[in-house]
């Protein structure tokens, strides 16, 4: 149980997150996106805006996890800085993976294409990490996917601050710069394919 406690809210913020990009398509269709572009607001800050909508919207499952895992008798870390960073840690991820979503869904430009590829992505982004076993045990092709996957750190630091005497695989400063990085990344990659959404 406290193995699987924090991949249990990385999995939920990454759910949350993933799906977050149809809103874009919503805003499209409904006429928003076209007053946006023809704003000076910098995509860049657009997609900022939604990916830290997305992360605020994740803090309420760093709640409801704490809750169930304290309920069920994880050894939990109640001390502040620890909490502080399992926010942050929640926040960033969300933001990362609703950026990707944002990508996904400037790409596809459809409902129905944009929900059959989060689909599709969700559950090997899940897999392809160390949220449920360790990368220890993984094939060695896996290993290497797991290592480039951004949700791998994000667990690694949870796992790290949420419980007591939390181990990790990485540095949890390295998980930390690791996220960032894919997020600033992928918020310049949406920030260009951000007009497409519209044409």
């Amino acid at each position: 149980m406290d193995f699987m406690a924090p991949g249990i809210l990385a999995q939920s913020v990454l759910f949350i997150a993933i799906f977050s990009g149809i809103t874009i398509i919503w805003e499209r269709d409904l006429g928003i996106v076209f007053k946006f572009l023809a704003s000076p607001t910098p995509r860049t800050a657009l997609v900022l805006g939604k990916a830290l909508s997305a992360g605020i919207r994740a803090l309420s499952q760093v709640v409801i996890i704490y809750l169930l895992s304290w309920l069920l008798g994880v050894a939990l870390d109640f001390s502040p800085l620890p909490l502080l960073g399992v926010c942050v840690l929640a926040l960033i991820g969300a933001a990362c993976f609703s950026t990707f979503s944002l990508i996904i869904a400037c790409l596809v430009k459809t409902r129905e294409r944009f929900m059959g590829i989060g689909q599709i992505l969700t559950m090997p982004l899940f897999f392809a990490s160390n949220a449920i076993y360790p990368i220890a045990i993984m094939p060695a092709w896996l290993r290497i996917v797991a290592r480039v996957n951004p949700l791998t750190y994000e667990v690694d630091a949870l796992r790290a601050l949420m419980l007591q005497n939390g181990v990790h695989g990485f540095n949890v400063g390295f998980d930390f710069i690791v996220l960032a990085l894919a997020t600033i990344v992928l918020v310049i990659v949406a920030g260009l394919v951000y007009p497409r959404v519209a044409t």
